[in-house]
This record gives C-alpha cells, structure tokens and sequence, in this order.
C-alpha cells in the first residue's frame, strides 16, 4: 500500500483544499442555485412560496456554514492566505466560468427577460419570474418583474456574503461597522421601503418611489420631463424628493464628502460598493495596479462625467422655451447659467488647488474646454439636437452604454477577472464627482507612518480601487487619491500599523515629499536651511 509523501513545498497549496464540511454546503448552496436554474429554464414548479424559500434557505445556509467553517475556527484577523492557490479568485477555469456565466446572467435580464419568464403586455409570469410572484404580491401587491427578482438576489447576495466578511474582518470595528451598514441601506432603503411605497400608488397618485437616493449625476434621469411631472403630481411627498435630489448636488454631498471624504457614499451606503465589498471581497487582489491602467481610469471616468453632464443639460435644454413669459428658465438662460457655474468652478479649482491636482488639472481643463464648446454651439444652434443626436436619444444611448452595459455587465459580471471595483473605478459618475470633491476640500485622508513600513505589500495588494498604497508608505506620505473609496482594508492588512484612515484639518493634507537620496542633495545645505 502506497502512502502518500507529505508536501516539502514552502507554500503547501493542498492545505488551501475544502473541507468535508465546506463541501457539504458548496453542494448544498449550489442545489440552491439549481432550483432557480431549472425555474430560469422554464421548469414550473408547484408550491411556489415553498420552493422559493427552499431555494433562498440553500443558498443562505450554504454560504453561512461554509464561513462558519472556514473562520470560526481560526484565531480573529484577515486570512487571505492562498488567493493565489484558488483557480476562483486566480482568474483560473472557475473564475471564467463564474464570469461568463454572471455576465449571461446580466446580458439576458437586461435585454431578453421574456426568456426569464417575464410576462409582457399584462401575460402571466412564467418560470424563474414567476417563482418570484408570491414574494412580489406579498411586498408590493403585484406580480414580479425582472427587476424584482434582480434586487431580491442582489439583497441575498449582499447579506450571506456580508455575513462571510463580518466573520473574516471580525476584529476590525471599522469594517464591522461599514458593512452593517451597506446591509441595512441595502435591505431597507434599496430593497424593502421602495417595494412597501409601491403599494400606495394608484390611478389618481404616482410616486416615484424608486431610486430613493435620488441623487444625480448617479439618477441621470432624474431632471426629465416625466421624472419631474410624477415629483409634483404625487404631491407634498414628491416635490420633498425633487428638492432634496437638488439639495443633493449642491448642499448635502459636498458637506459630507469635506467631512467624511467620499466613503461615506462609496463604503457605507451605495449598493454597487455594497455588493463589491461582500460578495466581491474574493476578488478584490484583482485590480490593476499599473500605471498604464491609472491613466485609462483618469481617461475614461472623466469622460463619463463630461457626457452626463451634457447629456444632462441636454435634456433640460429640449423641453424648455425661448418665451420669457411662458417660462420662468428659458433655453437661453439655463445655458448661461450651467456655463457660469461651470466657469466659477473650474476658475476656483484652478486658483486655489491646481498645484494640489497636478496632471488631473489638465484633464478638468480639457473636460471644462469640451463642455462649454457644446454649451455655445447648443445655444447657437437653438435646438434639443446634441452633436445631431436628439436629447432622448443620447440619453438611452447613456443608459445602454453606462446604465446597463458597463455598470451592469461588465462593471458585477468580471468580477472573478478585473477585480470587484471596475465601475467604481472607471465608470461610475457620481464616484467621480465625489472623487473630485474628495481631492480638493475634504478633510479625510489616509496618514502613514513610513519608518514602520516593512514593505510587504499587503496594502497594494489588496487595494480594489489599484493604488499603489506601499509606495505612498514607503514615503511617509498622506494618500490622498480621488479614487480611494476609503473602505480601510490596506489599513487592516497592514501587520505594523502604518496606515491610518483620519478625518483631521485641511493643513498638510497633501504633503507630496520626493525620496531624498544622497546624490541628490546636499544634506548639510538642507540642513541648514533648517
């Protein structure tokens, strides 16, 4: 009888192996899975109610063991040990799978959704839309949509894999704290309250009830004709919402950004960050640290920001008038006015942060160019064309490309290959705009103490946004970066305690020190200068 030889490898990648009991609640959350599988395949099962909460118990029961197993048993702190062992969360054949499998998820709810069941022109729901229809009637009162069942999974995920980080992050009370909070933002606010506000619309009252955040450049939507017809026609309620989506822009993020930085959104509230914190923290190593890729996000996320806001403004612009006496805001007007906003702020920002921008200042400076080059030529052109596209076309172009495409498919479906940032990174406007307040004005920062920094890497490594964090330690410089969601886990990983997420005065902030080396400089002239 052969026995086998013990491993001699330094790094034992057989010690990453499942468990008989991890194994157990892989086949157990996975016949979950095959439940809505069959039902996504038009299978009709009997007992709906029964059914879908066998599914929804698998799959939670499934995760919860597995974690159960995987980190009860091991003494409080960050295990991250053999990511790179795991083919999941490696870019190896189950990351591909798990990918391509995410993103035809997404490609047929988005766009084929009859394929899923969904009943159109009034017909019944059939098969995994269907299944959903008493969870539907007992929230809202009516049968399900795709988007229904889309938000229920989204919810799971978030609060079975969030259970999985509060067990993996359990000694680090900021991270606890966090994602208790993207779990009650998401159940509550996201998922459930919209779904009960459903039940109090009827013929004579409409509320917009989705989208409760209501904030823009996030809800691109948010100023079109039918969007502000149902804010006013639903009353004192409505008209509550529109304000505070216009108090949004211009009083209440930038408050909390200069407070808090921009975590107060991307980390503790927002459900895209919220899903990419649980069940993307597997995959979070992932993201691209290179410089090369630095430069397309800079590229790509500003030129996101530059279409919302001409899409925008494009809108509002077709469906106002010339006629002063008709109109309170006239075509004419309103571009003035969004070009002298655009103009104090960008005359400011140059004045008073342009050293502290650096390369980003040419950037805002080509984006405020392109602009006011389109806001002149819609004036002279007095018309709701945009570049000879109509408003309500660029409009559902931007839907298509960024709404659904990028932020949908490809920003939740690559997951497993680019990491679980990608749209916050490249793609999301509202994480760019709070990244740009985030730069200039707030008082959050990530302060480091570079003579404790034994460059392990840690940090960099596990950065989803792609910062090179061990570079700024090894400096002894604040990291303050317009992509950093402030989610803390460089400062959990870090095994000396050289990275410190602060909210402290403005002074100092950005303290951008070059490495002195001997050649460089005469000590003892700077010495002096001392």
């Amino acid at each position: 009888m052969n026995t086998p030889k013990p491993s001699m490898s330094l790094t034992k990648p057989e010690a990453f192996d499942l468990s008989g009991k991890q194994k157990l609640s892989t086949a157990i959350g996975i016949l979950g899975l095959i439940i809505l599988a069959l039902a996504a395949f038009n299978v009709n099962f009997p007992y709906k109610p029964i059914v879908l909460t066998a599914a929804l118990v698998m799959i939670t029961a499934g995760v919860v063991l597995f974690t159960n197993d995987l980190y009860l048993g091991k003494h409080p702190g960050i295990k991250n040990d053999g990511v790179m062992f795991k083919s999941i969360s490696s870019r190896g054949l189950w990351a591909w799978i798990t990918g391509i499998a995410l993103t035809s998820f997404y490609i047929i709810l988005y766009f084929k959704a009859a394929w899923l069941g969904m009943g159109t022109d009034g017909a019944n729901n059939t098969g995994l839309v269907a299944l959903f229809d008493p969870l539907s009637r007992l929230l809202n009162g009516g049968q399900a949509s795709q988007w229904f069942v889309y938000g229920t999974l989204y919810t799971v995920a978030i609060l079975v894999f969030g259970y999985k980080f509060l067990l993996k992050y359990r000694h680090n009370r900021y991270e606890r704290l966090r994602t208790f909070s993207v779990m009650f933002f998401q159940l509550a606010f996201a998922f459930l309250i919209p779904e009960f506000m459903a039940r109090l619309n009827s013929d004579t009252f409409s509320l917009p009830y989705y989208d409760l955040k209501n904030i823009w450049p996030l809800n691109y939507y948010n100023f079109e004709q039918y969007r502000v017809d149902s804010f006013i026609s639903a009353g004192d309620i409505g008209l509550a919402l529109l304000i505070f989506g216009i108090l949004s822009i211009f009083v209440i993020t930038p408050i909390l950004t200069f407070k808090y930085g921009k975590r107060w959104y991307c980390s503790w509230v927002c459900g895209c960050g919220g899903l990419a914190e649980t069940s993307g923290d597997a995959f979070r190593h992932l993201s691209d640290k290179r410089q090369f890729a630095w430069n397309i996000e800079r590229w790509v996320v500003h030129s996101v920001v530059v279409f919302v806001t001409l899409m925008t403004t494009a809108v509002i612009y077709s469906y106002l008038g010339n006629d002063s006496s008709k109109y309170w805001l006239t075509k004419s007007t309103f571009l003035i006015s969004v070009a002298t906003l655009l103009t104090v702020v960008f005359a400011l920002v140059m004045i008073f942060k342009r050293d502290q921008l650096a390369k980003d200042a040419k950037y805002g400076a080509i984006g405020y160019f392109i602009i006011i080059m389109v806001l002149i030529g819609m004036h002279y052109l007095n018309g709701s064309n945009l570049f000879l596209f109509k408003a309500e076309s660029l409009r559902q172009f931007y839907g298509f490309l960024i709404g659904a495409i990028f932020s949908g498919v490809i920003g939740t479906g690559f997951y497993p290959i680019f990491g679980n940032r990608v749209w916050c990174r490249f793609g999301c406007p509202m994480a760019a705009i709070l990244g740009f307040q985030q730069r200039l004005f707030s008082k959050f920062r990530i302060t480091t103490n570079g003579g404790q920094c034994i460059s392990c890497g840690n940090c960099s490594t596990y950065c989803e946004m792609g910062i090179d964090v061990r570079a700024y330690a090894q400096k002894g410089e604040n990291i303050v970066r317009s992509s950093c969601v402030g989610c803390g886990i460089c400062s959990a990983v870090c095994p000396r305690g050289v990275l410190k997420l602060e909210n402290d005065s403005m002074k100092g902030r950005i303290n951008s020190n070059e490495i002195l080396l001997g050649n460089d400089v005469d000590l003892m002239d700077l010495l002096n200068q001392k």
